[in-house]
């Protein structure tokens, strides 16, 4: 199981950012929100993922990135939920929507719980 996060698996288009915030659908599970729209077939390889916090709750920049590298961590640690349960690949964006700075646990616990009803979502929507 490959646990790495490398820059080819992160989310830095331009045009798939704009496609993935006009186009996405999205799920909510406090203090996240995941936005994702599906990348079209001979496009790319892999999944691509970024990460944000908004400067609104957070006017310190250590903090911003404190929660984005929790937030990259727990998404590398289960990266391999929608590696292996979903065909298509997809743009995805973890959005922290919470106004505390969190622990580890309760991040991990909410992208769990993200990727797992995303998974549902979409194996519904294929049959």
């Amino acid at each position: 199981m490959n646990e790495s996060f490398p820059s080819s698996e992160k989310l830095k288009s331009k045009i798939l950012i704009e496609k993935l915030f006009s186009e996405g659908k999205y799920l909510k599970r406090y203090p996240l929100k995941l936005i994702y729209t599906p990348i079209g077939k001979g496009e790319i390889n892999t999944h691509k993922t970024g990460v944000t916090v908004t400067k609104r709750n957070f006017k310190k920049a250590v903090q911003r990135n404190f929660i984005k590298r929790l937030m990259r961590e727990a998404f590398r640690k289960n990266k391999y939920l929608v590696d292996n349960n979903l065909e298509r690949k997809f743009a995805l964006m973890f959005i922290y929507t919470g106004n505390e700075i969190p622990g580890y646990n309760k991040i991990s616990t909410a992208v769990v719980e993200l990727l797992k009803n995303l998974i549902v979502r979409e194996k519904n929507n294929e049959e």
